[in-house]
Order: C-alpha cells, then structure tokens, then sequence
C-alpha cells in the first residue's frame, strides 16, 4: 500500500473507526504517518507521596484510608478519597466517576498516576488513573506515544494503526539529494517517522524530529522564495497618487497617527506611486494601529477609481471591518462604496455582491475566503489588504492577487516576530514596522498563579461581569484525553457552570465546530450575550470585544511567551483596566520565572525575543502553535537554527537548479509539487 491508500484498508479499522479519524482529518495512511504524537509519556518508577513534587506527573502505590466522600454540585458529581503510603497522605478526587466508591476499598492498595497539586500543606490528584501493579510494571522505563484524541477514540486504537502503517506502507525513494542529507545532517524519512511514532530513547526521537521540522520549513521557504521570483520587479499597473481624500479623512479622525504609522503610511504611499508593484507587511503588535494604515491604503486605491479587496480571517472580523468603514462614510463622508462577501450570505445576497463587484459599483470588498472564489470577478482590483495573513498563506495570497492584473499586496500580521526570523519567513514582503502605541491606552495588568488561586479568578471573573464586563478563558484542548491531564474545552465550561453564580452566561469555541456554530457564538459574545467564553487558541484572532477585560489562561507552562501575549491581546481593547491571569499547573522555578516574563513587559517583540532564546531545541511537549506559522511540528522559536538551515538549503538549491530539473533534484520537485497541490493554508485549531 501507498501513502494514498484508505485506512479502511487497514486491520482493525472499520467504519465506525473510520468516521472517528475523518474527524481528525485522517482518511489515508499518509494522512496517519502524519499524525504526529501530541506527547510521549514516560512510565517512570512509583515515588512516595513525600517526593511528589506540586506540578509533576508521577505515580504513588497506596492505600486507601477512611471512606470515600461524594458529593453533587449542579450536574457534576465529586469523588474524595484519602490515601496514604509510609512517608505522608494524599487526597484524590474524581469528576464524574461514582462507580469508584464501590472499586476503591478501605486498606486495600491501589497504584494512581497524575498531576499532583499543592493546596497549602496539602498534596492533591484531580482524576489521575489508575493501574493494575503488573500492568504498569510493563510500561516502566518507556516513551508512550500519546495523540491528539476524539471521543471514542483511544490511544491504543492509533498506536495500532500506526504501527501497521509503518509495516505495510511502500515509502517513495528518498527525496533529497545525498549531499543535502549529509550537509545538514539529516536521518531518512522512513526512519524519522518510525523513531517518531516509536522512539526507543530521547535522542533518536530528537533526531526524527528535527528531519521531519527541517522538511515543513523546507517546502514552506520553498514555496515562498518561488513566489518572491515571480513578484518581485512585477510592472505596476495601478500608479496610485494622493489625493485630498485621505489627508482630510485623516484631519477629522479624532486621533492623530503616532510618528511610527506615520513613517508607515509613507512607505505605503511610496509603493504604490513607484514603477513596482508593492509587496508589503505591516508587522505591529495588538493595538498599534495597523487597521487604519489599511484602511487609508484601500481610500487611496478607491479615490484613483480602482477597487480594493481586504480579506479577513473570520467572518465576525470582516463584519466589523464592513462596520467600522461603513461607519467613516456616514460620519466623514469618505469616498468608499463598500461591500461585505461572506460564506453565510444568502444566495440572493451573494449575487447581489457579486454583481457590484464585476461592474465596479462597489469599490471597496470586504470578506473572507469567499473573496476568492471563482464566482468572483473584479472590475479593477488594485490593492489586496489580508488581514493577519496566517489564515490564509502564500496560496491563497496568489489567488486572490490573480483576481486583478497584478495588484498590490498589503499583508498586516499582530504577530511580533524577531527581525532575524522575519526576514527568513516573510521572504517575498517588504517588511514594515509599527512599534509604538498610541497614547491613552491602558496597560494589562497581568499575573502568573498556580492551580490553587483558581476560586480566587472565579471570584475575580464574577466580580468583573457583574460590572458588565466580559472574560475569556483559554484551554489546550477541545475535550478530554486528547493531550494527557491537561485543561479542555468542554468540561472545563462546565466547570464554570457549576464555579460562577448562575446567571452568568458560560459558552465554548473550538476549531472543530462548525463553521456556522462558530460564527454563532462570537456574534453572541461580540453582543454581549455571552459573558464568558471558554475556547482554545481559536480566538488568537478573527474577533474584536473591546468589552473583554479578562483573559485567564489555564496550562499556560505548555504554550510559548509568543502565543501568550497573542491571546493577551484579545483584552486590553477598549476604555476599561484589563487583566491577563497565567494559571501554570508548574511551579518550579524555571516555568514560573518565564512566564513572569509576561507579568513584566506588554511589548510583543521584546516577549517574542525573549521566546527566541528560552525555548530551546527538542521542547517536544508545547501546545501546537496556532496562528502565525502554525507548522504541524516546527516551533519558529525552538526550532530557529533549523528554520535558518532550511533556509540556506533552499537559497543553495534555488541558486543552482530554481526549476528542479537536474536529475538528482527530480524526486524532491515531484514531492514540492503533491504538497503544494494537497497543502491546505487554513489550519484547525
């Protein structure tokens, strides 16, 4: 069997298993050998209850002591029981797990594994599991694959697959060139992938990883340096010049542009009056003003008679952009004919877009993906502003830029990434900064707490809604065993329910709803009808609450300093104090001196860079990164000497064969060419 062959094919999988991948995104071999373990774990010896340290995994052999306590609140059911061993005692308690009261006997010896917190002088173990002794003895000492999960599917189900995948799949000639493996240092793709999903020590693990890194950024820079040689020096055919129009829209806005948007807006008009089209990013952290740039570049474009595209992430987002421009023609009268192209429209009112669109009625477009159907023909499209390009990618940049006849490219990113890292990842876009804020803007106030202040940011959280105000609560998973012991979506909201006075409104978002379910619950929450949204990383962007002025972040030790102040941002919008509360289930030093990082500084580069040097090589156990450059495997952080070595190797190759037609580059032009066609640019969260 191939790569292509359906995992029905496979022994043990029918169809029930099947539907269960498919929500995975799982249909072939290919697709499983690329469904990379979220997590290895490590059986190790069972310690005393005195050596079991707060924020550690470890698992005790011990006796249960007195008689387990129960309880109800709302719907959740509470399990306590007491243990102890020779050194100390223990409380465990259990969520939703009754039938315990009848398995856990008092005297009897029982061996638990899981995360162990510290309330006070007191050890605790919320839902750890328990083993029979010989069957753990047999795990002691191994690295255990663990994988992102759905309901109904195990671990031991994937292990399986894998393994028979690796047994029977016929692996394609090695794509590199001998001479490329050598000079940098790279094991087969076969034996990564076998060493990946079934590592036998650490450092043949970190080895496969690196391979497996080294081939993401290799077809990413690959595909980008291929599209800088075909835009770079491209004719411009729309010479923009200014016009009174965006000099009196800037007099009467109520705020003037800091010295930073200012030199920015310059570039901007220097780009777009010059013979070369403009190929540009505006990189600025959240707040800094990189909207309005947008919107004075697309006013340019409108009051030469040309038409302007500005392709969002979410459909909220390209809302509230339709909003707020909507609003500068009431209020100042500007010269914008704007239409909103979003997938949830009706037919009749896709049309109706449509229709504005092809005869230049409308000039200015703002959506999301939509804008760039087939369906889609613009009159004259001249500029084309995407909004936090992670969403969208260098493929899908091209297409919407094939809409016009070499239009101008606009690319705004939150994302504060380190020059050195930049200038390798935004290889075909001039590369602009926005780094100041503008006055007024009130600094977070943040803080990093262990699982134990809990109640305190319940309280806190109630307290804050009660003034009108609105929280989010960010969890690493959508629902429980997909990554271990970690915090999750689902349950975690209803947590809430059950923590929060009853009528406070608690609603989940995750990246594998629905789309229309998706759109749903921001537009609630965006409308003040939802006070508190528990979500994953999904709300980095793509949705604008300035009433927001609570982000707590739970496991907040497994997420890099990068991502974190990401998702700070979503608070911190409007005229109210905001606050950033980081829950770490870690409390050693090294973890809490880190994120403290965050309690020190607001200022995203000087984070970004600190990420740079904290995060090292072989830091296999983060959260999957979302957003900006979210590679299945590749942290541009830890993995940054080789994102720089894939970068040379494509420089190197490019300079010698750019077309891959020596016969020794063949193979790998063949493997460019399937994961360009199969690539998808809009990644689930």
């Amino acid at each position: 069997m191939d790569r292509n062959t359906s995992v029905l094919e496979l022994k043990g999988i029918g169809e029930k298993t099947q539907k269960l991948l498919a929500k995975l995104d799982i249909h072939c071999v290919g697709d499983l050998l690329a469904h990379y373990p979220r997590d290895y774990d490590l059986y190790e010896e069972p310690v005393k209850i005195a050596q079991a340290c707060s924020g550690s995994v470890c698992a005790v052999y011990v006796t249960v002591v007195g008689i387990p306590n129960e309880r109800k609140v709302r719907s959740l059911h509470i399990l306590n029981v007491d243990v102890s061993d020779s050194s100390g005692t223990m409380q465990l308690t259990f969520f939703n797990m009754p039938f315990l009261k009848k398995v856990l006997k008092q005297g009897g010896y029982y061996l638990f594994r899981g995360t162990v917190q510290a309330r006070g002088s007191r050890k605790i173990m919320e839902q750890p599991k328990l083993f029979p002794l010989e069957e753990y003895r047999k795990q002691e000492g191994c690295l255990i694959p663990e994988y992102a999960l759905t309901k109904g599917l195990t671990n031991q189900t994937l292990r399986k697959a894998v393994k028979q995948a690796l047994e029977r799949c016929e692996f394609e000639e090695e794509y590199y060139p001998p001479e490329l493996l050598t000079a940098c240092g790279l094991i087969p793709e076969r034996e990564a992938l076998e060493t990946l999903h079934f590592p036998r020590e650490r450092e043949g693990l970190l080895e496969a990883r690196r391979r497996l890194v080294f081939d993401e950024f290799f077809s990413f820079l690959y595909l980008l340096r291929r599209n800088r040689q075909t835009s770079e020096g491209l004719k411009n055919r729309f010479r923009m010049f200014e016009t009174a129009d965006t000099v009196r829209f800037l007099e009467r806005l109520p705020f003037p542009l800091t010295n930073a948007q200012k030199r920015v807006w310059q570039e901007i008009k220097n780009d777009m009056g010059s013979p070369v089209c403009m190929n540009r990013l505006i990189q600025g952290d959240v707040g800094s003003g990189k909207t309005i740039l947008a919107v004075l570049a697309l006013l340019m474009t409108a009051a030469n008679g040309c038409q302007g595209a500005l392709m969002a992430p979410t459909e909220v987002l390209a809302a509230q952009h339709y909003e707020t421009v909507s609003e500068y023609v009431k209020r100042y009268g500007v010269c914008f004919r704007p239409v909103l192209l979003v997938g949830s429209m009706t037919a009749g009112e896709k049309r109706e877009a449509y229709r504005q669109i092809e005869t230049g009625e409308a000039n200015l477009i703002i959506g999301t993906h939509a804008l760039i159907q087939d369906k889609v023909r613009y009159k004259a499209l001249a500029l084309v502003v995407t909004d936090e390009q992670h969403r969208f990618g260098v493929r899908q940049r091209e297409r919407l830029a094939e809409k016009g006849e070499d239009p101008h490219i606009l690319v705004m990113s939150a994302t504060p990434i380190p020059r050195t890292l930049a200038i390798i990842l935004y290889g075909d876009l001039h590369i602009s900064v926005v780094d100041e804020l503008p006055q007024g803007r009130i600094p977070i106030k943040n803080c990093v707490v262990n699982t134990s202040w809990r109640p305190n940011a319940y309280k806190f959280i109630a307290e804050q809604v009660a003034q009108g105000r609105q929280a989010y609560v960010i969890c690493p998973q959508v629902e429980e065993g997909e990554m271990g012991d970690l915090e999750n979506v689902v349950d975690y909201a209803e947590k809430l329910r059950c923590a929060l006075p009853p009528d406070i409104q608690v609603a989940f978002l995750h990246g594998r709803m629905r789309p229309a379910d998706k759109n749903r619950i921001m537009e609630e929450f965006a409308a003040r009808s939802i006070d508190v949204l528990v979500s994953t990383t999904v709300i980095e962007v793509g949705i604008n609450v300035p009433n927001a002025s609570v982000m707590m972040v739970e496991n907040a030790e497994r997420f890099g300093l990068a991502q974190l102040h990401q998702l700070r941002g979503r608070v911190g919008r409007g005229e109210h104090q905001s606050y950033c509360i980081f829950v770490s289930a870690r409390e050693d030093l090294e973890t809490m001196e880190r994120l403290k990082i965050l309690n020190r500084s607001n200022d995203g580069f000087y984070i970004a860079s600190q990420d740079l040097k904290l995060r090292g090589p072989g830091d296999l156990f983060g959260v999957r990164q979302s957003g900006e450059f979210s590679f299945r495997m590749g942290d541009i952080y830890g993995d940054a000497a080789v994102l720089q070595l894939a970068s040379d190797a494509v420089e190197k190759l490019m300079a010698g064969d750019p077309k891959l037609e020596l016969p020794k580059h063949r193979a790998l032009g063949r493997r460019l060419a399937q994961e360009a066609a199969n690539s998808v640019d809009f990644r689930s969260i």
